[in-house]
């Protein structure tokens, strides 16, 4: 039986084990790195880890973040996980050990667990699960996308454009013809470049944007770790579209992006994810992941338009279940389901 690792400091040479196991497990995401761990603590979010491990070394866990969204109340949250073996029968010994180890966490604290929200990279949910609720996407402010699209890098350039849907190929050499460049820029300036097209964006359609720190910090953070960058598609000294791309592992993540509308016919966003696709590619990874998309056949959904533009790219569709939750608490938990509607 697998035994758990009590909580390391993210410094240690235990969360690095963790971190490099991370990268050499296929379909795993950079959410459960000790990285971003302590990233989401500038946004108020704690964390400790449920790791485990054999004779070996490790075979599954979890980086589990809390979050108190009241004074007496909080949440456990494990974002791209659990991370557990392929073999079946293996990696449910390890899912409950994961539960058993947040378990003896959640009887220790001094504030009530109202739930365990869990979003792991799974395609179907495996027959060991049970207990957890469902939770439809964009109804809760703490929940990311299920689904996405995912470009395969490992064709030639050639191939990756064959496979686009026309209007997705030409909108690129229209870029192109116009004079479009791209260039990456993870600078102060090039943050701050980019918070402006996010800021003109956001109040465009009405969303809630982050603040500058946000991104400060982000930046800076993948810059010093060679784990990300931002870019930006230029057009006669202006930037009209910029990305912030995350790199883990196999993929390479379309985390955020912003556009401009003016000078929309010179088509800058699709040379700016062109792009990133070919560096990306030239960087050694597999995939490209358009972080999120609406379903096909759903035109009313809010991200509607934006998921049009992203199945240009072509790609295939990949399926996640759907947010789980385990509720501990059912006060607390109907609680925090009337505090924290998406508006």
């Amino acid at each position: 039986m697998s035994e758990a690792v009590s909580p390391p400091p993210a410094t240690t040479d235990r969360w690095k084990a963790w971190d490099s196991f991370l990268e050499a497990t296929p379909d795993t995401g950079f959410m459960q790195t000790s990285w971003w761990a302590d990233f989401r603590t500038t946004v108020g979010f704690g964390h400790f880890g449920a790791i485990l491990k054999d004779k070996n070394g490790i075979v599954g866990g979890a980086v589990v973040q809390k979050f108190s969204y009241s004074s007496q109340n909080c949440l456990y949250y494990i974002q791209d996980g659990p991370v557990l073996p392929r073999d079946e029968f293996v990696a449910g010994e390890v899912f409950r050990a994961i539960l058993e180890n947040i378990e003896a966490r959640r009887k220790a604290e001094n504030e009530t667990v109202s739930h365990l929200r869990i979003e792991p990279r799974w395609q179907r949910l495996p027959s060991f699960v049970s207990g957890f609720r469902p939770i439809p996407p964009l109804t809760d402010i703490y929940l990311e996308a299920r689904d996405t699209r995912c470009i395969d890098l490992r064709p030639s350039e050639a191939a990756i454009l064959a496979q686009m849907k026309t209007k997705g190929r030409y909108n690129i050499r229209v870029a192109q013809r116009h004079g479009v460049t791209v260039v990456e820029d993870a600078s102060d300036q090039g943050v701050a470049d980019f918070q402006k097209i996010y800021d003109v964006m956001a109040t465009r359609q009405g969303i809630r944007a982050k603040p500058p720190e946000y991104f400060q910090t982000l930046v800076s953070l993948l810059s010093s770790l060679h784990q990300g960058s931002v870019f930006f598609a230029e057009y006669q000294g202006l930037r009209l579209a910029g990305a912030v791309v995350v790199y883990f592992g196999r993929r390479a993540t379309y985390f955020f992006g912003a556009s401009l509308e003016s000078h929309r016919h010179v088509m800058a966003p699709y040379l700016l994810h062109f792009e990133i696709m070919r560096r990306a590619k030239a960087l050694g990874h597999e995939w490209y992941d358009l972080w999120g998309v609406a379903p096909e056949h759903e035109p009313d959904h809010p991200w509607s338009s934006i998921s049009t533009f992203k199945r240009k790219f072509g790609g295939l569709e990949v399926n996640l279940v759907p947010t789980l939750d385990y509720v501990y608490d059912p006060t607390a938990y109907d609680a925090y389901l009337r505090h924290n509607k998406r508006s």
